[in-house]
């Protein structure tokens, strides 16, 4: 099989003929139709995520379909099912994070495309247990982006409760598709972009955002909760100053700069600071029921399997407008 192989972090992938994987026990065998770029990708590929595992086959927006299943594979599935391969590959199910239904913060967990290898080739073995189902509302490109950054996003989403007034810091590809569902849902939103970035601005508008300015402005009025998505640690003691009391400020990525000091009485009156760890196989359940019902609409542009590197230097240099798929079968 062709696949794009990370040799050594800030080094561009190389294309690799391969040998095809076997599924082991309770693994399934599948052919990627493709598989979407994501900012963690880049984290990994430039080493601010130190990868375990060189060389590595990145990629954990998968999509495609079975072509075999492994000793005692999941009844659930069946050979030509279309599945979706998200971030988190394994658990050990038996910690205390994983039978207290917190199996995001399992201390042995892997994950597909960092600690085992991704979705960046023809064909790829994953956990069954960990697969998901996809809504045929989608065809195989519009739904790749929705496994991470739509299912990281909504966990994101849900973190902030029922708040009325929602800010999201940065407009990328997440905020994009969660902003469909607050709206959907009747949130008030209100997007911060960088300064002078007049056209995100006007999309956020455009699309039903009750206020859009710069992150370093402050909105009309205090905020419910905020969801940051820019991987910029400024960004949390900016939100803090925005929200009302009892606001939450959740941090939606696995990597983010460091956060300057600011005074106590920023965070003062219960507002809170909260991360996102990865996702569970529930958030996922939940996100891909309501997104075909909003329905959550993704905006792609599609790259051949061997231009990875060209996607992902697009992506770090801020040309895409759209989420990257590789697709694997491009003439």
């Amino acid at each position: 099989m062709r696949a794009m192989v990370l040799d050594k972090p800030r080094q561009p992938l190389q294309l690799r003929d391969m040998e095809k994987p076997r599924p082991s026990k309770g693994q399934l065998l599948v052919r990627i139709a493709t598989c979407a770029v994501c900012r963690t990708d880049l984290h990994v590929v430039d080493g601010e995520l130190p990868a375990s595992k060189l060389p590595l086959i990145p990629g954990h927006q998968i999509v495609g379909r079975i072509e075999e299943i492994g000793e005692e594979g999941n009844s659930n599935f069946k050979v030509g099912d279309r599945v979706g391969i998200p971030w988190l590959g394994w658990t050990d199910g038996e910690c205390v994070y994983c039978r207290s239904n917190r199996e995001n913060l399992c201390d042995r967990a892997r994950f597909t495309g960092y600690t085992i290898d991704g979705g960046y080739a023809e064909f790829t073995v994953a956990d069954a247990r960990f697969c998901f189902r996809l809504p045929d509302h989608y065809d195989d490109v519009e739904v790749a982006p929705l496994l991470c950054a739509g299912l990281i996003g909504y966990r994101s989403y849900r973190k902030t409760g029922d708040a009325r007034r929602l800010g999201i810091y940065g407009f990328g590809n997440a905020a994009h598709l969660i902003a469909q569902i607050a709206l959907y849902e009747g949130r008030d939103l209100f997007v911060f972009t960088r300064p002078g970035d007049m056209e995100t601005q006007q999309s956020a508008k455009g699309l039903g955002a009750k206020w859009a300015g710069g992150s370093d402005d402050m909105p009309p009025e205090k905020l419910d909760a905020a969801i940051i998505f820019a991987s910029v640690g400024p960004l949390v003691p900016a939100a803090l100053r925005a929200l009302a009391k009892g606001g939450i400020v959740v941090c939606g990525g696995i990597h983010m700069s460091d956060i300057p000091s600011f005074p106590y009485a920023d965070l003062w009156e219960e507002r809170v600071i909260s991360s996102v760890a990865n996702l569970t196989r529930r958030d996922g359940e939940e996100f891909f029921d309501i997104a075909p019902r909003v329905p959550v609409v993704t905006k792609t542009q599609t790259f051949p399997l061997e231009q990875a590197s060209t996607a992902l230097d697009r992506f770090r240099s801020g040309e895409l407008k759209d989420t990257a798929v590789l697709v694997m079968n491009a003439s």
